[in-house]
């Protein structure tokens, strides 16, 4: 149990310290990753920024992951959902239109006209408060190897056993501090769990500019 998302970063942040001399580029997901990320990077130093994928839900039942929107736009479909619904990427298409758009408003409001960082050959630790199917967070990570990173690492407070095993395969390096067999939610896992705002947001992401 987490008191909060701060904690939770010094907690990881601790983990990662033979970083701190890589000149690592610190990504967190908003908003919950924010805070996260904010702590490693007070720690490690290096570069502070966002990712941002955006889930894209069944249009009656928008919780359930069917497919993931990167940063760049591009749409990954979870392949087992879109079976087990009878569902196609077309079916989808107003939900992909409005993650995209999400996507584009947050990137003006929490980077506003900074360029994007440099990624190629990059250091890339990559942080959330948590995942529960790791559907959107793997949307990310593909995302990123896309964009040639030399050392992908992920960083997490918590996650599911069977969605550990999965992401894993996907970095060079997975730090979790928690993988429980019970699993409901993410929010479970800590004492104060409340929503961040947009202007919490920018103002963590102020130290890193």
């Amino acid at each position: 149990m987490f008191a909060n998302r701060k904690e939770a970063g010094q907690k990881l942040a601790r983990e990662l310290l033979h970083y701190r001399d890589k000149n690592p580029l610190i990504l967190g997901i908003p908003r919950g990753g924010v805070p996260v990320a904010r702590e490693i990077y007070d720690l490690l130093g290096g570069e502070l920024d966002v990712v941002i994928p955006r889930k894209v839900g069944l249009p009656w039942h928008r919780e359930l992951a069917a497919g993931a929107v990167t940063m760049d736009g591009s749409f990954l479909l979870n392949h087992q959902v879109a079976r087990g619904h009878g569902i196609t990427e077309e079916d989808l298409a107003g939900e992909i239109r409005r993650a995209r758009e999400e996507i584009r408003r947050r990137m003006e409001l929490y980077r506003g006209d900074r360029p994007l960082p440099s990624f190629q050959g990059r250091t890339v630790i990559l942080t959330d408060d948590g995942v529960a199917t790791g559907f959107t967070m793997r949307a990310a990570l593909r995302d990123l190897r896309e964009k040639q990173v030399g050392h992908l690492a992920l960083a997490l407070p918590v996650a599911p056993s069977d969605t550990f095993r999965v992401l894993k395969r996907e970095v060079d390096e997975m730090v979790c501090l928690t993988v429980p067999s019970l699993f409901y939610a993410v929010g479970q896992f800590y004492r104060d769990f409340s929503q961040l705002t947009d202007r919490q947001v920018t103002d963590l992401l102020a130290a890193g500019t």
